[in-house]
């Protein structure tokens, strides 16, 4: 039997690693039918076709658009459908009414209808999308780096002491690396050779991780000046900061409406806390806070050496203020000196 045609529809959608539920609800908020396909392009294809024939698509409302649904959005996006992100359900709602795949994807389309869900998804396929993906594999090589340092600095500690007396002759970080990853190590199994067997891999590693983000850094380098030119050469802004603050943005600035909104994003505007006869703010404790401590270098390095910013800081000190709260002003000054640069022209543009 053929639906019934309804002038709009909202599509739900929640999605899971090998299978996303969808559900339609037409204006009055009535349920036209439930849907499960296979997350592949497939199955993205038999779900548009499958809306379609319940009527006119208002919007897609889509859980993990960064995630499980990047796949469908990206498809959704290029096929010319309006595509609204959602953010998890809330919990006092789940506690009473119950969890399921139905439900949620139910959820998601109410919260589409509603008002409720409004963000314009990332569509994570232009060039801050190799930011991000070169960005992820460089900040685990630092960190990986960083823990091979520390393994490598305790065995030097307790290394025999004709070893340890040998390695603190050596000067500079790379000399001491590059000695040790070139250690002779003794066939005969003795505390000095298995020290050096121990410590050798570990300077190896680190060498090999040094290489590894040096290449990164580069390419990094190269993505965020053809991105971000203008803003490289505002002081104390580094091309990490710059690619930390792009990929919050994303690959269209557009979905940012107003600096207001960059700096709630990065957790650097105040929220209202009144309760009874207390009026007052409060400095949100959301956004992502690889960006807010991005901002936070930036205005650390700018009240070291950027006259400026010392002026600044030595008027705001007279009227009375802490080094915290100044550091809360300076960051939302960068905010809008970020916001000028990657989102203001790109819309002119």
């Amino acid at each position: 039997m053929t639906p019934h045609l309804v002038s709009t529809i909202i599509i739900g959608v929640d999605t899971h690693k090998d299978k996303h539920v969808a559900v339609a609800l037409d204006g009055q908020e009535t349920t036209l039918g439930c849907r499960a396909i296979k997350a592949d392009t497939g199955g993205y294809l038999d779900l548009e076709q499958w809306a379609l024939n319940l009527g006119k698509i208002k919007a897609f409302g889509v859980e993990g658009t960064g995630s499980y649904g990047a796949g469908l959005s990206r498809l959704l996006l290029a096929r010319g459908h309006r595509v609204i992100e959602i953010s998890r359900p809330n919990r006092l709602i789940r506690a009473r009414h119950g969890k399921n795949d139905h439900l949620d994807a139910e959820g998601a389309a109410r919260s589409v209808l509603n008002g409720q869900a409004a963000a314009v998804p990332n569509p994570y396929d232009g060039t801050v999308e190799m930011i991000r993906q070169l960005k992820i594999v460089r900040d685990t090589a630092v960190k990986s780096r960083s823990q091979a340092m520390v393994t490598l600095k305790s065995l030097i500690i307790n290394a025999p002491a004709a070893l340890r007396e040998k390695l603190g002759t050596c000067r500079g970080k790379m000399a001491l690396i590059r000695l040790i990853a070139a250690f002779w190590i003794s066939q005969e199994w003795t505390l000095l050779s298995s020290t050096k067997t121990a410590m050798r891999p570990l300077s190896r590693r680190w060498l090999a991780l040094h290489d590894e983000i040096t290449t990164l850094d580069r390419d990094l380098d190269h993505l965020v000046q053809g991105k971000a030119a203008g803003l490289r050469a505002a002081h104390g802004i580094a091309t990490m900061t710059i690619a930390d603050m792009l990929i919050l943005i994303g690959d269209d600035p557009a979905r940012i409406r107003s600096e207001a909104a960059l700096a709630r994003l990065c957790g650097a505007c105040p929220i209202p806390a009144s309760s009874g006869r207390t009026s007052r703010f409060r400095l949100s404790r959301g956004g992502n806070r690889q960006a807010n401590a991005a901002l936070y270098c930036v205005a650390i390095v700018r009240m070291r050496t950027h006259p400026p910013t010392l002026a600044y800081v030595a008027k705001r000190t007279a009227d009375g203020k802490t080094r915290g709260k100044i550091i809360r002003c300076l960051k939302r000054y960068i905010v809008r000196e970020i916001f000028n640069a990657l989102c203001r022209t790109k819309k002119v543009g």
